[in-house]
């Protein structure tokens, strides 16, 4: 079935939708680093059946990976405390137009669609910003955490080539729970963790579930699966619509309304981000960065 893997990729891309608003009602209670720590630790437990038999090498890259994974959805959280669902997913959104921007500083040859696509997303983000709905910090953070994404995705097409796909998924998840502990333990304090079994609610509690066992243990299979039979290009497309269905669930979960300027200033970052995914006629197709499959 020629549509069964990008179908696959289009599902993880309206799972990471849903986790923009799932996010925002979890910050009304917990701070990006518990969230992501207790994300990451539901997500350990549905991989602890794969743990075994993990290579040594696969840990090590694992925990490489894993640590700007952390960082990037840490701050992410941190963002969605203070800015709407929408505006931080599409913001989240430019890590697909600076993974080829960081390659130009690699050693890759440069396109000049990559500059038009970077003016692109610029002038998108602008007008979204126009009406004030901007925040210093935030959107600083947002943004941060695109590029901390941006250069996972190239650590990732350089390093699943040579592990199996579900354990260096699981090396990954164990690696940012750990981690996520260590964090946590340092910037919440023992008192406000020992108070947390009060603090989270049922909502949050759910939330935090979903984000666990579907949003990060089942994606990350359903990545690895996929991504080894569709292309790069063809799977940065794909993802290109998380924005869109995050806007959308925002609206209906959260209610956020965006006025017809930042609705024009989102359409053109999408847009920019598709053309940054172009490829260049006179070069050969790339190989899809993907890995083994599991």
């Amino acid at each position: 079935m020629p549509y069964r893997y990008p179908a696959i990729l289009l599902l993880v891309t309206v799972v990471w939708g849903l986790t923009f608003p799932v996010l925002k009602i979890a910050t009304g209670l917990l701070s990006g680093v518990e969230i992501t720590t207790l994300r990451f630790c539901i997500a350990a437990v549905c991989m602890l059946p794969f743990v075994r038999g993990v290579s040594v090498s696969a840990w090590r890259d694992g925990l490489l990976l894993g640590s700007l994974a952390l960082f990037s959805m840490a701050a992410q959280a941190y963002g969605l405390q203070f800015i709407a669902s929408n505006r931080s997913a599409f913001l989240t959104s430019l890590n697909v137009l600076m993974v080829p921007l960081l390659g130009l500083l690699l050693g890759a040859k440069p396109r000049w669609l990559i500059f038009i696509a970077a003016a692109l997303a610029c002038l998108g983000i602008g007008l979204m910003s126009y009406e004030g709905e901007a925040h210093l910090w935030a959107d600083a953070a947002t943004l941060l955490a695109a590029l901390a994404y941006a250069v996972y995705t190239i650590g990732m097409s350089a390093r699943a080539p040579r592990h199996r796909a579900v354990q260096l998924a699981t090396a990954q998840v164990c690696c940012m729970a750990l981690m996520g502990l260590v964090w946590m333990a340092l910037d919440s304090g023992v008192e406000r963790i020992t108070r947390l079994p009060q603090v989270v609610d049922a909502q949050v509690l759910g939330g935090l579930v979903f984000l666990g066992a579907i949003a990060s243990a089942a994606t990350f299979f359903l990545q690895a699966l996929s991504q080894t039979h569709v292309s790069a290009e063809q799977a940065a497309i794909i993802y290109a619509m998380e924005p869109v269905f995050a806007a959308l669930f925002g609206w209906v979960f959260l209610a956020e309304q965006m006025s017809a300027m930042a609705q024009i200033g989102a359409v053109i970052v999408v847009f920019a981000v598709v053309l940054s995914q172009r490829p260049d006629r006179q070069a050969p197709p790339p190989e899809a960065p993907g890995a083994p499959a599991p």
